[in-house]
């Protein structure tokens, strides 16, 4: 069963609190990786794997570029989920 984006972002907020100390509830749709959550390209490497892992979904490399926000990546993931 395929999850909703608020269940994504919930998941995705729980991998970036582990990773980062963030507060979970400061993690938002509308916040970059980079720009507002100070999130580093060795970070958000680990944040991937362990989304692919929770989601059951493949996020390619080339693709990790791609998501710039928070909504980026639940989006990604919302589309990958089988």
């Amino acid at each position: 069963m395929a999850l909703s984006e608020n269940e994504i972002l919930d998941g995705l907020a729980e991998i970036i609190n582990e990773e980062t100390g963030l507060d979970a509830a400061d993690v938002q749709p509308d916040k970059s990786f980079t720009d507002d959550l100070d999130i580093d390209s060795l970070s958000m490497m680990t944040i991937v794997v362990n989304a692919e892992e929770k989601f059951g979904v493949r996020i390619p490399d080339e693709e990790v570029k791609n998501l710039k926000t928070v909504k980026d990546a639940v989006s990604y993931i919302a589309g990958a989920q089988s």
